[in-house]
């Protein structure tokens, strides 16, 4: 074809598909062609022949050169179109968290145009985008599935002609390298923490019957930050004995090298077998000291003893909850029937303008509504059973006033669980007035005349006397910590729960909290005072194998008696903080490590350990938390590693854009 009888059209029309930033558009007589800009292949131009076949020339002859896409566009469409202000939102560590820009198009503009990639310098790269598609199915949960789906394919096609698809395979294998370099800053943040670290450990489920264990490190940083992530998620073998956790959270141990650093398991069950405890720190022991004889190592979630109490109720009740939830069905079965149930209501003189509802077989809390609700109708429901032959659902005095004493019980569980759940840093301190107020109310329930309460009420106070043995002493010595409450606080609920008895219990406290600061400053003293005091540190320096260990304790208890006023000491005889006004207890030691340099450490430590291990918003949802489908049928190594790497990556996003997270979302 001669050149020179070629033009180029001059469009009355806008092309538009992004296909034709790429070729020119020429007609010879009554010919259109189009001619790519990169390697000048004429194709056909004409309105009929359509763009597929221009767009797969495209997607070939630019993978082959892989020029510059910034550079293909028409000298012509260059003057014409604004530029387009890049914009890519990526999570690069060398990237500044706070420079993302927005997409500006003129008005002009079509909307698909192509947005050229800042960080990739306007070229298109097929690494890059399938690693963000890697990261996008970890951050949000996505099934992997989804990158062989056709709608996922059309979709990523038409937004980038140069993109190939991937298989499944390839976006596991994807997903591994992400998450096996996020473990590595992980491990080298772990590594190099100031102080020791806490370990929870949570049982997981699938629908399927498959069991998991979810092993979770909780710390405050150098700059008192609380943090937790999420170490394994381990895929239990059917076969497994229970005795057979300790073993799991050893391995976890070795493998995170946390031995030396350890200062307390969380289980989330307060039935765990003592022979699994015993393991632990029997493999603890021979590279770290256990403080205190073990006497704050173990420690149940309280999270799970306040679901477990309500599950003890809910039980007790059963049959009554049953009646109540027939009687809320009748009066909702037709328009009649509420009709004629509110009209009873207004004689009976009742004003609630509560609805009724039926509750959520698996949301304890939605039972406790139901109940609650149904108490303010009682007259109306009294009074529908007298006058309404075709209800049979109706309570007796005997089981109203059952439940009028449990939805009592049920009230003040939900109430300290509420504020549990809206502390947004939950350091340990928050705990101990909040379960000291349910062991007074528990011995006060346990005096009620009716058998059946006094019995519901005894059974729930010896689970909670077992969690009580296990916990109290780093409960009472974290609200000692708290310059609020001090020893004061502890003193003020221990005559109220032991009488009689409570100066001996307050004297154990207070021996506690000695000795394990006695603890703190012995190591100190043998880490050196130019040596950070780390847990890698205090490991080595309490090696079983030195023979001058007992010299070293020797020395720290013949010298304490020349030593001036103690950290604690000085901590005790200062005025308590006000109740009033906001207080970040973390920022309080923060501010005073330099007046309270050995104290600090214990604080840091205590502070840290996790109380309550469970998601605020699943507390009462019955049964252990459970993974999606999507993720119960994966190889046991990708399903960790997508767990695990969606709570790194969105710590890290929540670093950079204003979200609100405590605790990983169920996959």
């Amino acid at each position: 074809m001669d050149e020179s009888n070629e033009i180029i059209l001059q469009k009355s029309k806008r092309l538009t598909s992004v296909v034709w930033n790429y070729f020119e558009r020429v007609r010879k007589a009554d010919v259109c062609y189009a001619v790519c800009i990169q390697c000048n292949k004429k194709l056909s131009g004409s309105s009929n022949s359509g763009t597929t076949h221009l767009r797969n020339h495209l997607m070939r002859c630019l993978k082959r050169t892989n020029h510059d896409m910034s550079q293909l566009l028409t000298p012509k469409r260059r003057k014409k179109e604004n530029p387009v202000t890049v914009a890519t939102i990526s999570f690069d560590e060398g990237q500044p968290k706070d420079e993302y820009l927005r997409p500006k198009f003129d008005q002009e503009q079509r909307r698909d145009e192509v947005v050229l990639s800042r960080g990739s310098g306007g070229r298109f790269s097929q690494e890059r985008s399938q690693v963000d598609l890697a990261r996008m199915i970890i951050m949000h949960g996505y099934p992997l599935a989804m990158v062989d789906h056709v709608g996922f394919k059309v979709f990523a096609r038409n937004l980038q002609p140069l993109f190939e698809a991937v298989p499944n395979s390839t976006i596991e294998d994807s997903c591994m390298e992400i998450y096996m370099r996020e473990k590595q800053r992980v491990q080298h943040t772990l590594n190099n923490l100031y102080g020791k670290i806490n370990l929870s450990v949570e049982m997981w489920s699938s629908r399927d019957n498959a069991n998991y264990v979810c092993l979770a490190s909780h710390y405050i940083d150098e700059e008192w930050r609380l943090h937790r992530n999420v170490l394994n998620f381990i895929t239990l073998d059917p076969s497994h004995t229970e005795d057979m956790l300790s073993e799991v959270i050893i391995r976890c141990l070795i493998e995170w090298r946390l031995e030396s650093k350890l200062f307390a398991v969380t289980f989330d069950s307060f039935s765990v077998n003592e022979e699994i405890v015993l393991r632990i720190k029997d493999h603890m022991s021979q590279s770290s000291q256990i403080l205190i004889n073990g006497q704050l190592f173990e420690l149940k979630s309280a999270a799970h003893l306040l679901n477990s109490l309500v599950q003890d109720c809910l039980e007790a009740m059963r049959d009554v909850i049953q009646k109540i939830r027939g009687s809320v069905r009748y009066v909702k079965s037709s328009q009649s029937a509420q009709v004629r149930f509110n009209e009873i209501a207004q004689l009976a003189g009742i004003n609630s303008h509560k609805i009724l509802v039926l509750d959520s077989l698996v949301n304890s809390n939605s039972t406790y509504v139901m109940l609650e609700t149904v108490l303010e109708y009682k007259g109306a429901f009294c009074h529908l059973r007298d006058h309404d032959h075709g209800f049979d659902s109706s309570l007796t005095d005997e089981e109203w006033e059952w439940t009028r004493y449990v939805t009592g019980y049920l009230k003040l569980v939900f109430d300290i669980a509420s504020d549990f759940s809206g502390n947004k840093c939950p350091t340990a301190n928050v705990y101990f007035p909040e379960m000291c107020d349910i062991h007074i109310q528990l011995i006060e329930w346990c005096k009620n005349q009716d058998n059946f309460l006094s019995s519901l009420a005894a059974s729930m106070k010896a689970k909670f006397d077992e969690y009580w043995n296990k916990c109290s002493l780093v409960l009472a010595i974290a609200a000692i910590l708290d310059p609020r409450y001090k020893m004061k606080l502890v003193e003020y609920y221990y005559s109220k729960i032991y009488g009689s008895t409570a100066l001996d219990r307050i004297k154990e406290v207070s021996n506690g909290v000695k000795e394990l600061l006695d603890a703190y400053s012995m190591c100190s003293a043998i880490v050196g005072e130019d040596s950070s005091f780390s847990g890698s540190g205090l490991g080595r320096a309490m090696d079983t194998r030195d023979r001058l260990k007992g010299f070293d304790k020797f020395l720290h208890e013949t010298s304490q008696n020349q030593n001036t006023t103690s950290d604690l000491d000085k901590y005790l005889s200062e005025p308590n903080f006000p109740r009033s006004g906001e207080f970040n207890i973390l920022n309080y030691w923060k501010v005073h490590t330099p007046r309270y340099p050995i104290l600090s450490m214990m604080a840091r430590d205590i502070l840290g350990t996790p109380i309550s291990i469970i998601a605020p918003d699943s507390t009462f949802n019955s049964g252990t938390p459970m993974i999606a489908d999507s993720q119960s049928s994966l190889n046991p190594d990708i399903r960790q590693a997508l767990f695990c790497a969606h709570d790194w990556l969105s710590t890290e996003t929540e670093e950079m854009l204003p979200l609100s997270r405590q605790y990983p979302q169920t996959l």
